[in-house]
């Protein structure tokens, strides 16, 4: 299945010299994902609003300061591999491009809901991440902010000894803390809400008009939404993307089965990431940014990480996925690039980023600090396991066949 059914040709751009403030004031629509940036006819890049709400940059600076070099595609591309330079690239809006003009985008949300129906293959215990990063009702909202851009999530978890009480965006703590705290209202002012509450508070303690040094001490209870959706880790995935689609939200809470207690929480990203699994053991290792590699090809590659698992007992690898970025600052002609290194793997899931002078040598680097944490044991997570054989027949044989 190609994406030609499934693009939009409905975009919105803005010129390189358009100032920030006018570009965040489109993301005043909800929808909208990522704005497509150019020079003239020539096409530069995206901003995200998850890119732009975790920028400290002045609203009087330009949009070309802040643009994201993500992968482009064509409009007869295969829907899995568009998945796979999603997660690559950690984006969710890539360019669809004819003779080098944007016609259109795909986004995260369409390719979801084109694979909807055939996504009962799985479940979300296949795809969920198990470590869940929270909060507590007393967290500040510095903290908070500080946890959400660390991590490089989007959403946090606010839990109050074992019950859930509500959930912290990313963008209303940016919107907070940018307009001055001018609209008081806050989160619950006390109570907590249930594991599958739909209704969202905003009445609570209300912020301090004026005291912008003081909004970050206060606690995540007066942003929080106590609307907290849930899911339980033998549901299959489309009803995982139904509810989402249905409650407009991006990602849910993942409950035990027998408990209720949360116990991780799964995203439209990790569902995406379901669709990049290989069916067998080819093509474990995905590079993205190959090009950048001087003096080392996909096999090179491939044998680093074989030799890093390999010191480290009986370890089999799920999948290795190698994300090279190349930044403009140089050394002696050198680009400054960021490797990064996320590894499933049978006992567990490791991740870790490298920055240097060349993508060799930042890739080492980031190899070297996955190696640390092996020797340590230190997990990011229990692994995400696959479907068996049937399943994966299931789920990917509607492209195959097509």
């Amino acid at each position: 299945m190609d994406i030609s059914e499934i693009l939009s040709t409905k975009f919105t751009e803005f010129d390189i010299g358009t100032p920030l403030s006018k570009v965040a004031g489109a993301f005043e629509n909800q929808e909208l994902d990522a704005v497509i940036v150019t020079d003239g006819d020539e096409y530069r890049g995206i901003v995200s609003r998850r890119q732009l709400a975790s920028s400290s940059n002045q609203p009087s600076a330009k949009v070309g300061s802040q643009v994201q070099h993500v992968p482009t595609v064509d409009r007869t591309e295969d829907v899995r591999e568009v998945a796979r330079l999603m997660i690559g690239s950690d984006a969710k809006t890539l360019p669809v491009l004819r003779d080098d003009r944007v016609v259109g985008v795909v986004t995260g949300d369409a390719i979801l809901e084109a694979v909807r129906p055939f996504l009962d293959a799985a479940v979300v215990d296949d795809a969920y991440t198990a470590e869940l990063i929270s909060a507590t009702p007393e967290t500040t909202i510095g903290k908070a902010l500080n946890l959400l851009r660390e991590a490089g999530i989007a959403h946090l978890p606010v839990v109050d000894g074992d019950d859930l009480a509500g959930m912290l965006s990313l963008y209303d703590v940016i919107e907070f803390t940018t307009r001055g705290g001018s609209k008081s209202q806050g989160g619950s002012s006390g109570g907590t809400g249930g594991r599958g509450g739909g209704r969202q508070n905003r009445g609570g303690f209300g912020a301090r008009e004026g005291d912008s040094d003081r909004m970050l001490d206060l606690p995540v209870r007066n942003l929080m939404s106590d609307a907290v959706f849930t899911v339980k880790r033998s549901a299959p995935l489309d009803e995982v993307v139904e509810t989402m689609f249905d409650q407009e939200i991006s990602s849910l809470v993942v409950t035990a089965d027998e408990t209720g207690d949360p116990v991780g929480i799964i995203t439209k990203t990790d569902v995406i990431d379901a669709l990049t699994w290989e069916r067998d053991d080819r093509n474990a290792v995905q590079v993205f940014g190959l090009e950048l590699l001087e003096g080392m090809d996909y096999d090179d590659v491939s044998a680093l990480i074989e030799d890093m698992t390999s010191k480290y007992g009986d370890m089999s690898v799920i999948k290795a996925s190698i994300e090279l970025k190349e930044h403009k600052e140089q050394s002696r002609g050198v680009p400054l690039v960021l490797a990064r290194i996320r590894l499933v793997t049978d006992r567990g899931y490791f991740t870790a980023d490298g920055e240097g002078y060349g993508a060799s040598h930042a890739l080492r680097l980031a190899a070297n600090a996955v190696e640390r944490q092996l020797l340590k044991g230190k997990t990011y997570g229990q692994s995400k396991k696959r479907p068996d054989i049937d399943d994966q027949a299931q789920l990917y044989g509607w492209w195959l066949g097509r």
